[in-house]
């Protein structure tokens, strides 16, 4: 099959999340399949910077229309493997910023703009093609506009550029929401400027053009798919989620195990697999040096890497620290956000050096060492649609204390629902909730025998992409 990926980030080339995972795994396991894959992105600047676009070589340009204005964008491609381009869509203006969304204080105010060109002149592209797609398969709100525009542009020039499209929602809660005005940026006909259209409490929401207009619209778990359409979990996008009940579908990410692996991990201070945990320990000494700690294994470390967000789970986080203390635990927290959040956790580090470490930064190979090292992973996420970092962790052999939302659900099953084949702590995202499972994990702990088992069960589940690319496969086969 011809598929056309279109996302805002991809990893290895731009990542700020677990989006640039998935999209990166998703097109290079379809490629390795043998399918035609391409993947449209934004040239970013720090990703035109970046040893890997070294290679890239001018593929043309196209011509966009964005409301009165009719700009040009440049197209850079890359091939790095068999069955897998890339086509970087250029314009300094809008992506020649060192930040992919905001300025490091609040979001571009031209991220409307910025994005219903990135999906016109993506569409654009398309049209400069030998031949259709079988499948257009847009990710999240910056790529949410790309089937209407897609559909639009074929009935305005009687072309035919997509057989099907799909549209992934990574997180209901980021909806690409613009003032209406936006609208006349899209050339779209003013009728869609309407409650059965895009708009969306007197704006525009491009992830609701999404989830109306794709052919098939997916998330990224099967138990997200069905809390997108509660009121909890909707944010008020729950009513458009049941009128397309029938086109959602929820397929669990996967990892790449090419990349997450603690046996092949050359980031780790050692490796290990499951019949030898040997090198776990080693790189939990490593990460103790790296910060300062002494060498003491009876003191139990807890870790958690993401968005420093309340929708994390930071605020039930920041509530428990002095808690934490009193336990004489060890946490790390790394991740980057609300500024609030990181301020409390910036003094109580001050403070308690001895207790908490904060990594307020983005640092990948950091992120392997954590989750190699730390005896336990924190999730106490408020709202996850997969979650990625409990597979890691899972397979890093470090025992995770998750929400019982979302993906989580998913793919941790409780140790004591299911004593035989749990390989965690599962909780409601709450205070008491949360205090109780760390009281859980911390007497786990005491048990080298049954953490060892615990840890030992959690590697030997299979969340690699090889499990998943088969449904997607099918998908878009249909």
């Amino acid at each position: 099959m011809r598929i056309v990926h279109v996302a805002s980030e991809m990893y290895p080339l731009i990542k700020t999340g677990g989006l640039a995972d998935v999209v990166g795994a998703l097109s290079t396991a379809l490629a390795a399949r043998g399918h035609e894959v391409a993947v449209c992105l934004p040239a970013y600047r720090p990703l035109l910077e970046s040893p890997l676009a070294r290679d890239a070589v001018r593929a043309g340009r196209v011509v966009v229309h964005l409301g009165v204005s009719e700009m040009v964008a440049d197209v850079w491609q890359l091939s790095p493997s068999p069955h897998l381009t890339i086509n970087l869509i250029a314009r300094d203006e809008f992506f020649d910023r060192r930040h992919l969304y905001w300025n490091g204080e609040r979001d571009y105010d031209d991220n409307d703009a910025r994005f219903i060109f990135f999906c016109a002149a993506v569409v654009e592209h398309l049209r400069g093609q030998a031949a259709p797609a079988d499948v257009v398969h847009g990710h999240d709100w910056q790529a949410g506009l790309l089937p209407l525009l897609l559909r639009h542009a074929e009935q305005r020039s009687g072309i035919h550029l997509a057989r099907r499209t799909v549209f992934t929602v990574h997180n209901l809660i980021y909806q690409g929401l613009f003032p209406r005005a936006s609208f006349a940026l899209t050339n779209l006909h003013p009728s869609l400027n309407a409650m059965d259209g895009i708009e969306y409490y007197g704006k525009i929401s491009t992830l609701k053009a999404g989830l109306m207009y794709a052919d098939q619209v997916t998330t990224v778990s099967p138990n997200y798919a069905r809390e997108m359409a509660t009121p909890e979990h909707g944010y008020g996008l729950e009513g458009v989620v049941r009128l397309r009940n029938g086109a959602v579908r929820g397929i669990r990410n996967g990892i790449d195990t090419s990349v997450w692996n603690p046996a092949t991990d050359r980031i780790l201070a050692a490796s290990y697999d499951a019949q030898d945990l040997t090198g776990k320990a080693t790189c939990r000494r490593a990460l103790g040096e790296r910060f300062g700690w002494r060498g003491d294994d009876s003191i139990p470390l807890f870790a958690i890497v993401s968005r420093i967000t309340e929708a994390k789970g930071h605020d039930i986080l920041s509530a428990a620290l002095d808690r934490f203390r009193r336990k004489r635990c060890r946490l790390i927290v790394a991740g980057t956000g609300d500024p609030i959040l990181l301020d409390g956790y910036r003094r109580f580090a001050a403070a308690h050096p001895e207790f908490l470490t904060l990594v307020d930064r983005y640092d990948e190979d950091l992120s392997h060492a954590i989750i190699a090292g730390a005896d336990f992973f924190l999730m106490p996420s408020h709202t996850e649609p997969c979650g990625l970092t409990q597979m890691y962790a899972l397979n890093y052999g470090t025992i995770p204390l998750a929400s019982r939302v979302g993906g989580l659900v998913d793919t941790v099953t409780d140790i004591e629902v299911d004593p035989a084949h749990g390989t965690g702590i599962m909780f409601e995202p709450k205070g008491k909730a949360f205090n109780a499972a760390v009281d859980r994990a911390l007497k786990l702990f005491s048990n080298v025998a049954r953490c060892d088992e615990i840890r030992r069960r959690g590697m030997a589940q299979d969340f690699s992409w090889a499990s998943v690319v088969g449904k997607y496969e099918a998908l878009y086969a249909e």
